[in-house]
């Protein structure tokens, strides 16, 4: 294969996952809009939210780089079956998301508290991290996974589509869930 077509193919996969990113990053834009009345309630939230959406790419684009590389060799199988090689990179993928929540409210707050800033409780932060971080795991392990099996079955480099699906659903479902998570906090804490 010439190196022009090559380049094409990679194009052709690509682009249509790419716009689909595009919208998704402008419909977690208005998701964050809709919040910004709230961030008053929970002062430092607004300084966790880009970390919270690096953090998803980082802990989510390493997950669909080891299926892609799996899928490649042919050590994982495009299916939703028991693969324990699939599992393990499932369960480290959770923990390290589910801790790095943790960590980003934990420093937050210690940051922002050593500054003399004011800053919402160190339980309100974490909660808000700590549901938004799982449900967003759920979501992006699930449409990670769906779009990248599906993917490969049709033909698709899973490598081309990996940095746009965790990308969107990263940005779309952590934008949602953290909107969800300080609303659940709201209501719980009084």
């Amino acid at each position: 294969m010439s190196v022009r077509s090559e380049a094409w193919t990679i194009y052709r996969q690509a682009l249509p996952i790419l716009l689909v990113s595009l919208l998704g990053g402008l419909f977690a834009g208005l998701v964050l809009e809709e919040m910004v009345p709230k961030v008053a309630d929970f002062p430092g939230l607004l300084v966790m939210i880009p970390v919270f959406l690096a953090t998803r790419g980082n802990v989510y684009g390493a997950l669909g780089g080891r299926i892609s590389s799996g899928l490649h060799q042919g050590v994982i199988e495009p299916r939703f079956v028991r693969d324990d090689r699939l599992v393990n990179a499932v369960v480290a993928s959770l923990v390290n998301a589910i801790g790095v929540s943790i960590v980003i409210a934990v420093l937050t707050w210690l940051v922002l508290h050593g500054l003399g800033r004011e800053v919402a409780t160190l339980f309100e932060l974490v909660a808000i991290m700590l549901i938004s971080g799982v449900l967003t795991a759920v979501v992006l392990v699930a449409g990670l996974l769906g779009v990248i099996f599906v993917g490969f079955e049709r033909g698709y480099d899973p490598d081309n589509l990996v940095g746009p699906v965790v990308t969107t659903l990263g940005d779309i479902f952590g934008m949602l869930f953290l909107l969800f998570a300080v609303v659940a906090v709201e209501v719980l804490v009084p």
